[in-house]
């Protein structure tokens, strides 16, 4: 098992052209892969503007659609595992939000669909119902990439902490989350939440945004964020364009794990999360 593991949490300009999205998003897997990270994160909808008036039309299906083709390929030719941010998929009559996990062959780890829909209405912010386009995912989703596990949620996944409970029962060191939070509840919520989960389950937590683009539809916060299990933050980007390259420290999550055994000492006499 790795002690230490380099990511590259890859923050893309996402626009309606969705071969240069896709383009874009390989060109960044091997750039990451230049500056030596062993896995290569994407934001949520990064072949897709986000919205439930483009799901539709972006939408294609996993894996044999254009985006999963080369996201495996780019997987293979650097040699490096691709947690493949999401987009908007086709399964017969449904569309889901869904991330692809690809290793370093291009073989397909895992696929999660967003659990929970983002459907909130703050009067005079915003007002958004992904429930009119999508289809809601329930399973939950891991993986192991040279022997560390890594749980996989999506944007408003991240505000159920029963869910990160759960992946963090079966093993997980660090949850992965393409999100893009907006200009109201970014400033808000983004690093609180990704703090909290953190620190709940002692555990790293990586959020994957889209670069902020004032123009569209939908205006991302952007800052991707990686916290460790103390609950501090790593390294995080702006709003713009970049890419942030960060050492996980996993005998990091032991230590923080054995000395305040929340695990041990949960009164799982009085409560406990279940899963059917």
């Amino acid at each position: 098992m790795l002690r230490a593991l380099r990511i590259a949490l890859v923050q893309l300009a996402v626009g309606s052209d969705k071969k240069k999205n896709i383009a874009e998003a390989v060109k960044q897997i091997h750039m990451a892969k230049q500056q030596g990270a062993q896995l290569v994160a994407l934001p949520e909808c990064f072949n897709s503007p986000y919205g439930t008036k483009y799901f539709n039309d972006y939408a294609e299906e996993v894996p044999g659609g254009e985006t999963s083709l080369a996201l495996l390929r780019a997987a293979a030719e650097a040699g490096v595992c691709v947690v493949g941010g999401t987009l908007p998929e086709r399964c017969g009559d449904r569309l889901y939000n869904t991330c692809t996990v690809w290793d370093g062959c291009g073989k397909l780890l895992a696929q999660h669909r967003k659990m929970h829909l983002f459907d909130i209405d703050i009067p005079g912010k915003i007002t958004f119902k992904e429930s009119e386009a999508l289809s809601p995912g329930d399973q939950f989703t891991t993986f192991d990439y040279e022997g560390v596990k890594i749980g996989i949620g999506i944007c408003y996944d991240l505000r159920f902490s029963e869910m990160s409970h759960v992946l963090a029962s079966k093993g997980c060191s660090m949850l992965i989350y393409p999100a893009a939070f907006n200009m109201t509840t970014g400033p808000k919520h983004w690093e609180l939440l990704a703090r909290a989960r953190a620190n709940d389950h002692q555990l790293y937590v990586a959020l994957v945004s889209p670069a902020r683009d004032t123009e569209a539809s939908y205006v991302a916060w952007g800052h991707s964020t990686l916290v460790d299990p103390w609950g501090e933050v790593v390294g995080k980007l702006d709003e713009n364009s970049g890419v942030l390259v960060c050492d996980i420290d996993l005998n990091k999550v032991e230590e923080v794990r054995n000395q305040i055994p929340i695990r041990s000492q949960r009164r799982t006499d009085l409560y406990d999360t279940i899963t059917k």
